[in-house]
């Protein structure tokens, strides 16, 4: 089925990529784990007002429902087109609707992009458990089913651990690797212990909302936080289980992968603040990092126009031939 997808006002992909609604970028180039200095900015500076991204009208889609092993499929949408294919992996807080600040600027930068739930997430099945393939072999089943060749990945939150499996199996599919707002699974004691420090009880208590989108975002829109919350509360479904990831993610397997990989992150980001994506970055041979200003968990959502503008940056540095 073809289908267009109407929310809220209209943008312009000028207004929305390049535009005055963005907030500032800090960022650092690595390579092979030494930093290095690099310079990166938004036009706004650090003392201009951020001003909230309306989310767009979207463009039209062909919808798919995917199966999977175990009697499970996978809800898809694409923007179909010649263009180098980008597939986005959600948060665990959303699902294949996650992605309306995105869908309508990368189609407009002449990408085919490609957004779907996972199993137990919206309009998808999760199937039975026993049966079920990991989730980095459910994308490499949906690659297939889409006749996707070499593609750029990009996985935020709860994707994250998702798209570093993918890219350890498969990493001769991946023309380029983005993970945003993640820990990403990454399982060392030290870091576990890390990690586990920085969400104290009564962390996992707390509203969702207060957990994923910075305190900025939450006092600045508050249009955008219910519309979040929207598809947050339609996000899981009453099938959903946990999914077993094809790897055991360790620093030591990061060291391994040779494809290149941007690591972003908000600099409110309660789960992976910026010091965390740097220690994981130290373990990444070809990276990039960047810090976004005034964004929580989901910077892709509270700050659409930098994050958009960071990965069509590194897609446009890494397509076809030029990787």
């Amino acid at each position: 089925m073809r289908r267009g997808h109407t929310n809220g006002s209209a943008l312009t992909r000028r207004s929305v990529v390049g535009g005055a609604a963005l907030a500032t970028i800090a960022s650092t180039g690595a390579l092979r784990g030494t930093a290095e200095a690099a310079t990166a900015s938004a036009s706004a500076s650090a003392g201009e007002p951020w001003v909230p991204v309306p989310i767009p009208e979207q463009v039209p889609v062909t919808e798919y429902s995917v199966p999977v092993s175990g009697g499970g499929s996978l809800w898809c949408w694409d923007t179909g087109g010649d263009g180098e294919p980008v597939v986005l992996l959600h948060p665990g807080s959303g699902s294949g609707e996650s992605w309306p600040h995105q869908q309508p600027v990368l189609a407009g930068a002449g990408l085919r992009v490609i957004g779907y739930s996972r199993r137990g997430a919206y309009n998808s099945v999760a199937g039975t458990k026993a049966e079920a393939d990991t989730a980095s072999g459910d994308l490499n089943t949906l690659a297939d089913h889409l006749g996707l060749d070499r593609f750029h990945l990009s996985g935020s939150a709860a994707g994250g651990p998702v798209s570093i499996d993918y890219a350890l199996s498969y990493e001769d599919r991946l023309h380029s690797l983005t993970v945003s707002g993640s820990v990403m699974g990454v399982m060392d004691t030290e870091y576990e212990e890390l990690t586990s420090a920085l969400q104290p009880d009564p962390f996992g208590d707390m509203p969702v909302d207060f957990k994923e989108l910075g305190p900025s975002y939450r006092g600045g829109d508050r249009s955008g936080v219910a519309a979040w919350l929207e598809i947050n509360s339609r996000a899981r479904t009453s099938d959903a289980f946990a999914q077993s990831l094809a790897h055991t993610i360790t620093w030591s397997a990061l060291e391994t992968l040779t494809l290149p990989v941007q690591l972003i992150t908000g600099d409110a980001d309660l789960y992976s603040p910026p010091s965390i994506m740097r220690l994981n970055a130290g373990h990444l041979r070809d990276v990039r990092t960047h810090v976004v200003r005034e964004a929580g968990h989901n910077p892709h959502w509270e700050q659409p126009a930098v994050w958009n503008r960071l990965l069509l940056s590194f897609v446009g540095r890494h397509r076809a031939g030029r990787s």
